[in-house]
């Protein structure tokens, strides 16, 4: 029998041994059927999984056609981060709370898993934020965000003040608690519950939402994703830019965080029948009576 997928990836949430039960289940099924498994070591460690290949994420990239994460949001945005530049599309089964982005049920995963291998899914590609900060003239760190770049103050209660450009044009200075700068697929995480829009993920654009601002006539603005976002930090007595909030850098008075569109993209495959509508509507109980 031909495959469209012949080596598949497992990995888990980290520090969740509570999921060895799905992976031994998923690991069977695929097992059966003549699939080639890799399990990812730190999942198989914490889980207590045995008799599977274990790989390292880059090892996973090289070699699986499709990984399969078992956990919440927060796990698919930090696999997605960690994969998205060797192609290798991602199924997300959701073991956490909202699941925006693993929207496999684990009750009914074999089955969906079974019509996705069949070639019987729908495919989404989402891109991400490549964000570099510059400091005195120099590049001092770059890392990537799935959901979305924050500036932020830090452990201080007092505002920081900041400048933004959109493509070389001066758009707004800013008093506030930070700023968030989201891909369409951050627009339902931190973006949403700062007043910011929801983006369809096919758009291509980017979202700039002010977080408190002193002045109540700072918005959000959306952007195209091709243009380059610079924000220069002014003042601040502690502040930090974090990525997807797994990931931060401590920041200086003249930094700049440098934001443009990335050139790989997340490939999400969904089952078949999957609607982004549908799923806000559940995710966000839209129309529940109260």
């Amino acid at each position: 029998m031909s495959h469209l997928f012949k080596t598949v990836a497992l990995i888990g949430r980290y520090n969740s041994p509570e999921i060895g039960d799905s992976l031994l289940r998923l690991a069977g099924f695929l097992e059966e059927r003549k699939y080639r498994v890799l399990v990812e070591r730190s999942t198989a460690a914490c889980t207590g999984v045995t008799g599977y290949p274990l790989a390292s994420l880059d090892e996973i990239g090289e070699q699986a056609d499709l990984a399969v994460v078992l956990g919440g949001d927060g796990t698919m945005l930090n696999i997605a981060r960690s994969l998205y530049t060797y192609g290798v599309p991602l199924v997300g089964v959701n073991q956490g709370r909202l699941g925006f982005l693993t929207d496999v049920s684990a009750d009914t995963m074999l089955q969906t898993l079974e019509e996705i291998l069949s070639g019987d899914y729908l495919s989404d590609a989402r891109f991400l934020l490549t964000v570099t900060i510059r400091r005195q003239g120099d590049n001092v760190f770059e890392a990537s965000a799935f959901n979305d770049a924050v500036v932020s103050k830090g452990a201080t209660a007092r505002l920081i003040e900041l400048e933004v450009f959109v493509d070389g044009q001066f758009v707004c200075s800013q008093r506030s608690d930070g700023l968030i700068i989201s891909t369409p697929t951050g627009s339902t995480a931190y973006a949403l519950s700062s007043g910011g829009p929801i983006l369809h993920p096919t758009l291509e654009a980017i979202v700039l939402v002010p977080i408190c601002p002193h002045t109540l006539s700072n918005r959000p603005i959306a952007v195209n994703s091709e243009s380059t976002i610079e924000v220069l930090l002014l003042h601040a007595d502690d502040a930090r830019v974090h990525f997807d909030g797994q990931r931060h850098f401590d920041l200086q008075e003249n930094d700049w965080v440098i934001v443009r569109r990335s050139k790989q993209m997340v490939r999400l495959l969904h089952p078949f029948g999957h609607s982004y509508y549908d799923m806000l509507r559940q995710k966000l109980h839209w129309g529940e009576k109260l």
